[in-house]
């Protein structure tokens, strides 16, 4: 069976940036599944795995542009620090969940001044060209329910009791661990 829209695809991968350090991995642990065609992962590697079939290897650079996009200057600004609540320790590095127009968004704390904190809306990945080696592992039919939902369940996950309506959050993901 190919990869093509709304098919469930199971990989393992490994993910490095341009200097060959390794970001990210399913080496050692679970592979990534996810539903294809369904914004579950970033374009570019949808675009690259679009009709590989179970047992194929890639692989491939995504630019920035079909990763996270390109670093957007304006997404660095600076907040009060009393916006992050009392007692909130604050320093450069630490990442926050913030809410905005477009919903939840994690920032990344620059710098602290004082009582003013710069921080970075960007994704920590945005303006990096990725290189990634793939592996098809399975291809299969969605289920009705994973199209409704729009993402890939755990077998048994979603019965009687678990409602993934109420209990999904962000993309792709529950935050009981029903979904995944």
């Amino acid at each position: 069976m190919n990869i093509a829209k709304d098919k469930v695809v199971t990989i393992d991968y490994s993910l490095r940036d341009e200097a060959g350090e390794l970001l990210d991995s399913s080496e050692g642990g679970e592979p990534l599944i996810y539903l294809h065609g369904n914004e579950n992962i970033i374009p570019g590697l949808e675009k690259f795995l679009e009709g590989k079939t179970s047992g194929d290897s890639i692989s491939c650079t995504v630019l920035a542009a079909e990763a996270y996009g390109e670093r957007d200057e304006s997404l660095v600004f600076k907040v009060a620090r009393k916006d992050f609540g009392d007692n909130v320790e604050v320093a450069p590095g630490m990442q926050f969940e913030a809410h905005g127009e477009e919903g939840a968004q994690i920032v990344t704390v620059v710098d602290v001044l004082g009582e003013e904190v710069t921080i970075d809306a960007n994704h920590p990945l945005a303006g990096e060209n990725l290189h990634f080696e793939v592996k098809v592992v399975d291809v299969r039919d969605a289920t009705e329910e994973e199209l409704q939902h729009g993402h890939v369940h755990s077998e048994g996950c979603c019965d009687d009791e678990c409602d993934c309506d109420d209990e999904c959050e962000g993309e792709g993901g529950c935050s009981d661990g029903c979904c995944n």
